[in-house]
């Protein structure tokens, strides 16, 4: 469950590490984010000469959650972290990395986010 301030670690090659939520994509009540979900978020920290520079606003797609999941067979999935993938403002389907780091959420997958889920080295 991502809320406003949550901080999120950058599961990509972008050159953010950790972004922080500054709102949550789905209509103006929208309170909380799962996986799967877009959130517009402002860098916190980046690497010295990243393309994108500290304090830069950018959306991104919620990978990963310490809150678990209930899936339709009864299952349970949760994560180490709180993860992110920075994706281009515009098309709101491309990562800007070229490298995804670590397992994603097969809910990432069934909501469209195809090239990221192929990016990624395990999806679960």
């Amino acid at each position: 469950m991502i809320q406003l301030r949550s901080v999120l670690h950058v599961a990509d090659n972008s050159g953010a590490r950790k972004i922080r939520v500054i709102q949550v994509h789905g209509g103006s009540r929208r309170r909380f984010g799962r996986a799967g979900d877009i959130v517009a978020a402002s860098v916190i920290d980046a690497d010295a000469n990243s393309a994108i520079p500290r304090g830069e606003k950018v959306k991104a797609v919620i990978v990963r959650t310490k809150k678990e999941e209930r899936r339709p067979g009864g299952e349970y999935v949760r994560f180490d972290d709180n993860a992110a993938v920075i994706i281009e403002s515009r098309k709101n389907t491309v990562p800007l990395g070229s490298r995804v780091f670590g397992p994603i959420s097969r809910t990432v997958k069934n909501k469209g986010f195809s090239k990221i889920a192929s990016l990624a080295p395990e999806v679960i």
